[in-house]
């Protein structure tokens, strides 16, 4: 499986708590933070809720 890093590139103050738990869950803590991930449909669909606040780039 493909591999793809997320960054965070925005702030999750003044968002809907999903979105805000959805960060939390892909663990991202902060603008700037970055993490690795398998491509899985899960991820994928975590990583589309939250694409405006997100930089994503395969690894």
């Amino acid at each position: 499986m493909a591999k793809i890093k997320v960054t965070q590139v925005k702030s999750s103050i003044k968002r809907m708590q999903s979105q805000k738990r959805t960060l939390e869950a892909l663990g991202l803590r902060g603008i700037g933070k970055a993490v690795t991930h398998e491509a899985t449909p899960n991820i994928l669909g975590m990583i589309r809720k939250v694409e405006h606040l997100v930089k994503t780039t395969e690894v």
